[in-house]
């Protein structure tokens, strides 16, 4: 038994253990459950990602939301945070309001309130506070879009805090975003909407039509990156074909990535590789952060 034990560690194959030894460890310290805000009267919750070396401070700052159709996930879904956080951004990963507990607008409030707490926070956490931007994926690339567009007279800002804090953004990016509400969905996903809305398109046109960030786009908005696969099922690719249009015709500047062989939260779909793959996805938003933000970031490792 020991000598079999033996001969099947001396035969492992070293692959194995390369991957161990090559996992990059992250650039960042973690500062958890932090009270941003408050929503119906509870506290609303962020992660914050802190970078350990930075080539200067105070540096740029990106919010992610999380996906999740408006009605589960939170902050633990952080894979944007962290990427981020490893080229060097400080980033916060939040818990907003669910469709379950407050329907629309209660998770872009918090959401805009998140953006004051960092602006009003700056200093804490080494942030600059006219370099913040946000990103999301699904219904958090719907939110972020809505954060980079709907300003104060929106009426969305909410009352969970910071009221004299600015939640404008400098920079924003969706992955597979929901920009505008009012055009038809795929029957699976038409609940999610019924549910954030609290009532069909037909009984609330008007609500669809506040909720839609495209509805907002004016040549004040802040540059904004779009990515989304060309086979998703659940949130046409048309949403960001649209965005994109808004954007350039207002005189913006976006950048539009149709993504290849891949549906909803990038699935692989068909035989083909993913093309962008995820890691050039990836480094490709941190570049564009970094375009629009500015430097002062460390270069780490944007395909985590």
């Amino acid at each position: 038994m020991v000598y079999r034990l033996v001969a099947l560690i001396l035969l492992a194959p070293p692959c194995a253990a390369q991957t161990v030894a090559q996992t990059p460890q992250p650039q960042y310290t973690v500062v958890p459950d932090v009270q941003y805000c408050s929503g119906g009267g509870k506290p609303l919750l962020m992660d914050v990602f802190v970078p350990q070396h930075r080539s200067a401070t105070p540096v740029p700052a990106v919010l992610w939301i999380h996906g999740g159709g408006w009605e589960h996930g939170d902050k633990k879904s952080a894979s944007g945070a962290q990427f981020l956080a490893d080229s060097g951004f400080v980033t916060a990963s939040v818990s907003y309001r669910l469709s379950g507990d407050a329907p629309f607008p209660a998770a872009i409030e918090d959401c805009k309130c998140a953006i004051r707490f960092l602006r009003a926070n700056a200093r804490r956490y080494g942030i600059d506070p006219e370099r913040i931007g946000v990103a999301g994926s699904s219904a958090g690339g719907h939110l972020a879009e809505l954060v980079a567009t709907a300003g104060r007279g929106a009426g969305l800002e909410g009352n969970g805090g910071w009221p004299d804090i600015s939640s404008q953004v400098q920079a924003a990016a969706s992955y597979y975003g929901v920009s505008d509400l009012t055009q038809a969905f795929p029957a699976e996903t038409v609940p999610y909407l019924v549910k954030f809305l609290r009532g069909a398109e037909t009984e609330k046109p008007d609500l669809y039509r506040k909720a839609s960030p495209i509805f907002y786009v004016t040549r004040n908005d802040p540059p904004l990156l779009l990515v989304h696969g060309e086979s998703d099922a659940d949130i046409p690719l048309d949403q960001s074909v649209r965005m994109t249009a808004a954007y350039r015709r207002a005189g913006l500047a976006v950048e539009f990535v149709r993504v290849k062989n891949a549906g909803h939260d990038f699935q692989h779909i068909g035989d083909a590789p993913i093309s962008p793959s995820v890691e050039t996805i990836h480094r490709r938003t941190v570049e564009f952060f970094k375009r629009y933000l500015g430097g002062n970031t460390s270069t780490g490792t944007a395909s985590r």
